[in-house]
């Protein structure tokens, strides 16, 4: 009898240091969710911004997703090469290293976006320079005064741009295209006065 409760004993304490050992899932699950609404805030993967309302949704939604169908394929392959590992035990596993992968994923495809939406900053900047510098030497003086206030419609994203100027009066538009394939000094024609905001509505 006492062999027998000694047993017992000791198949709890091996199931309870089991359960601790398999206890990482849920922890990690909402500490990485709460980092995944941060990166998702600070390095949204689409658009220019993203609140961190609606970047703790999508990341709610692949931990949920990716848990509920990856953990227990996860864990059968971790059991494979661990056989000693009860079967909860691998899920956990599997379940935590996707909960790291969609953190991995979405700081990835952040910082990936980051960079094109900098690329794409680049690009419209230097179609400004070079619309202000055309239009400063070659545009009558009361488009000249308004430099400042170019106004850039993106035709072919990072290359062909529309740029256009106002008059001192507000009243008419002076426009040029600027395509950045060409060298500076051929890469800036004239294209008349009709402002962007009328092609722009035409092309929605």
């Amino acid at each position: 009898m006492e062999s027998a409760r000694l047993s017992h004993t000791r198949a709890r304490l091996v199931r309870m240091r089991w359960r601790r050992a398999g206890a990482w899932l849920w922890p990690a699950f909402m500490a990485l969710t709460i980092a995944d609404a941060v990166i998702g805030h600070a390095l949204p993967p689409v658009g220019a911004t993203e609140s961190l309302a609606a970047a703790a949704l999508l990341a709610l939604l692949f931990n949920i997703l990716g848990v509920l169908l990856l953990s227990r394929p996860l864990g059968w392959t971790l059991r494979r090469w661990r056989p000693d590992l009860p079967g909860f035990v691998a899920r956990d596993y599997g379940g935590t290293v996707v909960v790291l992968a969609v953190t991995a994923a979405l700081l990835a495809a952040g910082l990936m976006h980051r960079s094109a939406i900098e690329a794409s900053h680049r690009a419209m900047q230097d179609a400004i320079a070079r619309a202000q510098a055309w239009i400063g030497d070659r545009a009558p003086d009361e488009f000249r005064r308004n430099l400042r206030f170019v106004n850039l419609l993106e035709i072919q994203s990072g290359t062909i741009y529309r740029a256009c100027v106002p008059s001192a009066a507000d009243t008419k538009s002076y426009c040029v295209i600027v395509n950045r394939s060409f060298p500076f000094e051929r890469s800036v024609t004239f294209s008349g006065s009709e402002p962007n905001s009328v092609l722009g509505a035409g092309t929605r």
